[in-house]
């Protein structure tokens, strides 16, 4: 059972007018059992010289909580114990100057349903705080009870499924090059190719929106035109992300409402939007019946470096509970950033209803989502068929492996391109069903489905041997066994 919460110093020193450390005010409690209901944070810091860890992670358990830079007597007008959030473990990283603070915070200090409260909370002030020279949120524990009331992904990954009618297999996409400069009919005969080669959806880039050589209306009825002209020539149901992303909300809801028009079954929205238009944007996606991708531009300025920020496992919970149905979450061997341990744990935590916390993997807490549905991985950025087979190892079929250049870089045209990609992966998908190896035959497999297919074949010949091969900026540390 967990023990009862200590209880603040009553005697005159911890209320007198003045500065008190953090620790002597109750931030600190290292007795304090969690609950539950309780949020609970991992926070990697670096203290100034002469802060103490304890003095550190106190600060951040007040900061982010109830506590000034000084004593304030209307606290007393609080229940004040109540409140409090409380550092309850601290732990050293090896072979550094950095620590992680475990911290606890009572459910009361939370809105429902409100992704923008809960960051301007945890994720406010404190970040600035001069006593720490660096501050990363590693991970957070949601509680079912606080999970219970976010709406979650509009659909979720079964009935995308269903409605795509499309099973066994990952899902396949490309993202429409050059992102800047198409006219929107060119535009158009791009998704057409790409679609009727065999791909699943074309996407809109983060950053094609409304500009002067393609306004989103003219983009929208092309695009759409293309959609539908591959529908009826392949018998498959087809997408592409439309990016509603724009200066305001009302904008926003005009394009989305005119891709509902035009019967798109999918629309898209960028990261840098904020939690409150992503929130408004689900909630949209389910009263209107369309999948919602989500891009995550921008994230990178926060979650790539290791010692200050906000870990993407951290982003890619808040995405699922405020509700997406697609996110981008790393391909491992593309061209971005991605630790393979790390990145597998993203999409786990996307996909599945219960998450154990494992440390090699960056996961700090056990993570249980009830009944909430999963969202679609996105691998996207740098990939292409030659690495098929380590794609659909590490990400599984519950992903959509989006190939931008992969498919419209091909030598033989668009549609090539993506034939050779939806033969790449039926072919994997096949190879590991009858229990193949993929790492260890992977290569030899998509040689040999090659032989059948010039597409595949030119495609492996441009660039089976293109890697990005370099070392991560955030790969776990595990700095001691997580408590239960």
């Amino acid at each position: 059972m967990p023990t009862e919460p200590s209880r603040t110093p009553t005697d005159g020193a911890r209320w007198g007018a003045g500065v008190l450390p953090y620790v002597q005010m109750g931030y600190y409690d290292p007795g304090y059992e969690p609950t539950e209901t309780d949020i609970l944070a991992a926070f990697r810091f670096t203290p100034q010289p002469g802060v103490s860890p304890e003095e550190a992670g106190a600060a951040v358990a007040g900061e982010s909580s109830t506590a000034t830079w000084t004593v304030v007597w209307t606290d007393r007008l609080t229940d004040h114990d109540h409140y409090r959030a409380r550092c309850y473990r601290i732990d050293r990283v090896p072979g550094t100057n950095q620590f992680v603070a475990w911290i606890a915070y009572g459910l009361d200090l939370f809105e429902e349903g409100s992704i923008a409260n809960l960051t301007s909370s945890i994720i406010g002030n404190v970040f600035g705080f001069k006593a720490l020279k660096a501050l990363r949120l590693e991970d957070l524990r949601l509680p079912l009870a606080y999970i219970a009331t976010f709406q979650g992904p509009p659909h979720g990954i079964a009935i995308e499924r269903d409605l795509l009618n499309k099973y066994g297999r990952p899902l396949l996409g490309a993202t429409i090059k050059p992102k800047l400069g198409l006219g929107a009919r060119n535009y158009g005969r791009v998704i057409y190719e790409a679609l009727r080669g065999g791909l699943d959806f074309t996407k809109d880039d983060e950053n094609i929106n409304s500009q002067p050589f393609s306004r989103w209306r003219d983009r929208f009825t092309f695009a759409m035109e293309a959609v539908q002209r591959a529908e009826a020539e392949t018998g498959e149901v087809k997408g592409h992300y439309l990016n509603v992303t724009a200066a305001s909300m009302e904008d926003m809801y005009e394009r989305a409402d005119y891709a509902k028009q035009l019967d798109s079954p999918i629309v898209m929205v960028d990261l840098t939007v904020g939690y409150t238009a992503l929130t408004s944007m689900a909630r949209w996606a389910r009263r209107n019946g369309v999948l919602l991708h989500l891009h995550r531009a921008g994230h990178a300025t926060y979650t790539r470096q290791k010692t200050h920020g906000v870990s993407f496992r951290v982003v890619a919970k808040w995405c699922r509970m405020l509700g997406v149905d697609h996110l981008h979450a790393g391909t491992i061997v593309g061209k971005l950033e991605g630790d393979p341990r790390t990145t597998v744990a993203y999409y786990d935590i996307l996909r599945e209803r219960f998450v154990p916390a494992d440390l090699t993997r960056g996961v700090y807490f056990d993570q249980t989502w009830g009944s909430m549905p999963g969202v679609m991985g996105v691998a996207s950025g740098g990939i292409h068929a030659g690495q098929m087979h380590e794609l659909v190892h590490h990400l599984g079929d519950d992903t959509v492996l989006q190939f931008g250049g992969g498919t419209i870089g091909h030598p033989m045209g668009v549609a090539a391109g993506a034939t050779a990609n939806r033969v790449g992966v039926e072919a994997i998908v096949k190879a590991r069903n009858e229990g193949r190896d993929l790492l260890a035959e992977g290569p030899d497999i998509l040689k040999a489905a090659a032989k059948r297919s010039p597409e595949l074949q030119a495609a492996l010949d441009t660039w089976g041997s293109v890697q990005f091969e370099f070392e991560s900026t955030d790969a776990p540390d595990p700095v001691s066994a997580a408590r239960p």
